[in-house]
């Protein structure tokens, strides 16, 4: 078991540096990535029982360029590619280290902005999580050629695009960030299914952050998803029952809570905000970190969390950032203040409008139209483990 473990943790390390080596010397991204799945999946074979080589990386590149190899050699222009490849190959492939920014490069060719989000998602869980498509269709609850054909779309679009850090890559930097925030998120709180939390998707997205800010380290938004990530994450033990129900923030116990992940989040956006200019990740950051550090729930500083949620809207207006504001709204003003602040929200809340309303509701003592907001949120949402907290709640407002 042990050495499954390893294997598994060194190919997902190497599997974004074989790849990145093996387009920057042969092109040809789509073939190329599918030559390092192929690669990854003979080591998942071998390396547990015949041990790991003392080069996992210089394994992985060979096996990855033969396989390559062979399948440029059966296409139609196999005369001008086996030249290349035979001029390409006759170098000790295991002894040129990839650049250390490859993934990086890989991420951004993963975030092109002729993707859509769902396909920079699933392209870059494949390509530099080193997920199999099996892995990440069962994660989005998709069938595995749906996932399959939106891969394949992907790689198809980004054919041909130069691979390497693009000139305008500080541009693209968001998308990336943006897609790592999307990973998180799906894998914190699962958008359907029967599990609240898809954790090894919120690790995979914390992984990917960090290999970020380790390629930058003096970006200040970097360093504040990772804060946020960390910070987020930190409650994940807390946030179900022993049934795998949900546990609302100020219900849950904070002894459970991860103490180091908060000190380096804590850490990571006290740097980050200290050099001014904060960015909407640095100050969503901010919020989690009161959160954590409040010893209770009623020592919460909720005075504080609204004048932050105050920037954040002003740096992003946007529907979930207005109804996050407005539960904080109603911490520091009260419930009937919070829920003036929900009329004209629509936008992608889905069933978030119809929870918060609900909560806010009780709160105030209307305790019909609570019940009625819940049955609506609970009608609404495809978390199961959501969908039965919201009628638990409005079983309880029931005369």
């Amino acid at each position: 078991m042990g050495r499954t473990t390893e294997t598994e943790d060194l190919l997902r390390l190497h599997a974004p540096q074989v790849l990145g080596a093996l387009v920057r010397r042969y092109g040809h991204f789509d073939a190329a990535e599918d030559a390092v799945q192929e690669a990854l999946l003979a080591a998942a074979g071998q390396w547990p029982s015949a041990g790991i080589p003392d080069n996992p990386r210089g394994w992985l590149i060979k096996v990855a360029s033969r396989r390559l190899t062979d399948a440029l050699r059966a296409e139609e222009a196999r005369r001008a590619r086996e030249e290349k490849v035979a001029a390409l190959t006759s170098r000790s492939a295991e002894d040129r280290a990839p650049h250390e920014d490859d993934t990086l490069s890989l991420l951004f060719l993963c975030c092109h902005p002729d993707l859509t989000p769902p396909a920079q998602i699933a392209l870059t869980l494949r390509a530099v999580g080193g997920l199999t498509t099996a892995e990440i269709a069962r994660a989005y609850l998709v069938p595995e050629a749906t996932m399959a054909q939106r891969i394949s779309r992907a790689k198809q679009k980004v054919r041909g695009v130069r691979f390497g850090r693009p000139d305008n890559w500080a541009e693209r930097l968001p998308a990336v960030l943006h897609t790592l925030y999307l990973i998180f998120n799906e894998g914190h709180t699962a958008t359907s299914g029967p599990a609240l939390q898809r954790r090894d998707l919120a690790g995979e997205a914390i992984r990917l952050t960090r290999t970020v800010h380790r390629l930058l380290p003096d970006d200040c938004e970097v360093a504040g998803l990772l804060a946020l990530l960390l910070l987020t994450d930190a409650r994940r033990d807390a946030r179900t029952g022993p049934d795998g129900d949900l546990v609302r923030l100020d219900e849950q116990d904070r002894g459970r809570w991860d103490k180091a992940a908060i000190e380096e989040g804590v850490a990571l956006v006290t740097r980050a905000l200290a050099r001014r200019n904060a960015g909407p990740y640095q100050v969503r950051a901010a919020i989690a970190a009161v959160h954590d550090e409040a010893p209770s729930a009623q020592e919460t500083d909720w005075r504080e969390i609204l004048g932050l949620y105050d920037v954040l809207v002003r740096l992003v207006p946007g529907p979930v950032e207005r109804l996050n504001r407005a539960v904080a709204v109603a911490m520091v003003h009260g419930p009937e203040a919070g829920l003036a602040e929900l009329d004209g929200l629509e936008g992608e809340l889905g069933h978030r409008l119809d929870a918060v309303r609900g909560h806010l509701l009780e709160r105030s003592g209307s305790y019909d139209e609570a019940r009625a907001a819940y049955e609506s949120a609970a009608a609404k949402t495809l978390s199961l483990p959501e969908q039965r907290y919201l009628q638990r709640r409005a079983a309880r407002l029931r005369p």
